[in-house]
């Protein structure tokens, strides 16, 4: 075997160190302000103790053993759709076995050479992947947010195809929320479809807990939506949602679900559980929203780039990437999971500390956590 390859390697791996870009997979230690776990599920032996009687009462097995379209469906995959749909306020959806699948797969499907698509300049790597696979003539990447820019693009006719619009609901890096009542009034006026990732919305907003699109009423305004289960439900996977004939479309097209073992019957009775856990505590979002809101004023108060509002998402904005290392350290060691996040998952010269506040954690725990990245900052 020629080492020339792995030399190569190691010596790209080398200058990512020295540049304060190098990853390593490091198990959690401390108290989670890390994870998206935003309900506080993750951990909660309660629920662990629901999706164990409910699997033993069910006596399911294990493995699906074979893709959607191969033998891999069963009784409870139905099921579990239509639950889904239902609870997104949507005619059908359909499970892939990861929200970055789920992006993809709608995405490539859909999306057509001679479309036209406007996506957010802060849209997840999924929706960017989705788009180069798709291809459309026109790709739009409009600053984070730019209402403005959105409708002088929208306002110039198109012939050539269909437009789509392309949003996250909840972002996940900024922690702030899109407005998707005017990108929906924009769509409609200009004869658009409007998209929109709610990976981080859902669980934490509208009376269901579906996401921000049920907030705001507009279900049947939002051709398709991407929900994950890995974060306020605290297990994987993910679905679409939308008209029953998109989703009959994407059974027929969407290479992720057509090339992926389904999920396995056994997982899919704890989906069900995490859902009814859900809707019956729909106020735990909303507790993990307050929460944010005390420790992202504590950080304002002592002068610190915080962003975001109305999530349980805080993120710090340091700049530098070693300086950003150096804070999470300080911060661990103090008791706490945070991790700092870099380019190039963010911009360069924006590394930040992420923190996820979740509705398990408490007054004082926010309290604590505040205290030790106060004190990690005056170390700077």
């Amino acid at each position: 075997m020629s080492y020339s390859l792995l030399h190569e390697l190691e010596a790209e791996i080398a200058s990512l160190e020295q540049e304060g870009l190098g990853r390593r997979l490091e198990p959690r230690t401390g108290l989670d302000f890390s994870s998206n776990d935003y309900l506080g599920f993750a951990n909660d032996p309660e629920f662990a103790q629901r999706v164990r009687l409910a699997t033993e009462r069910l006596g399911v097995r294990l493995g699906a053993a074979a893709s959607r379209l191969l033998g891999g469906t069963t009784e409870l995959h139905l099921e579990l759709e239509a639950h889904l749909a239902r609870w997104k306020g949507h005619d059908a959806a359909l499970l892939f076995p990861s929200g970055y699948q789920a992006n993809v797969g709608l995405i490539s499907a859909l999306i057509r050479p001679e479309d036209r698509v406007l996506s957010d300049a802060k849209n997840h790597a999924s929706i960017i992947d989705g788009l180069r696979l798709a291809r459309p003539r026109q790709k739009i990447v409009f600053p984070h947010l730019d209402l403005a820019t959105i409708e002088f693009e929208l306002r110039h006719n198109y012939p050539g195809g269909r437009t789509y619009l392309i949003t996250e609901a909840l972002f996940s890096m900024d922690g702030d929320l899109a407005p998707l009542k005017l990108y929906a009034e924009l769509a409609e006026r200009y004869g658009a479809y409007l998209i929109v990732d709610e990976a981080h919305a859902a669980g934490l907003y509208g009376a269901r807990g579906s996401g921000w699109v049920e907030h705001l009423g507009l279900e049947r305004r939002v051709l398709a939506t991407t929900t994950t289960m890995g974060k306020s439900l605290a297990l994987a996977g993910a679905f679409v949602s939308g008209p029953r004939t998109l989703i009959n479309y994407l059974v027929q097209r969407a290479r992720p679900l057509m090339y992926s073992t389904a999920w396995p019957p056994l997982f899919l009775v704890a989906l069900e559980t995490a859902l009814h856990r859900l809707l019956a505590e729909p106020t735990r979002g909303i507790h993990a929203i307050e929460l944010a809101v005390q420790l992202r004023r504590r950080l304002r108060d002592a002068g610190l780039d915080v962003r975001g509002d109305q999530s349980p998402i805080v993120p710090w904005v340091i700049g530098d990437e070693r300086e950003a290392l150096r804070v999470a350290g300080a911060v661990s060691a103090a008791g706490f999971d945070v991790r700092a996040v870099r380019p190039p998952t963010v911009p360069p010269k924006e590394s930040r500390i992420r923190l996820s506040v979740h509705a398990d954690h408490t007054e004082p725990k926010i309290a604590a956590l505040a205290q030790a990245v106060l004190a990690a900052h005056a170390c700077r």
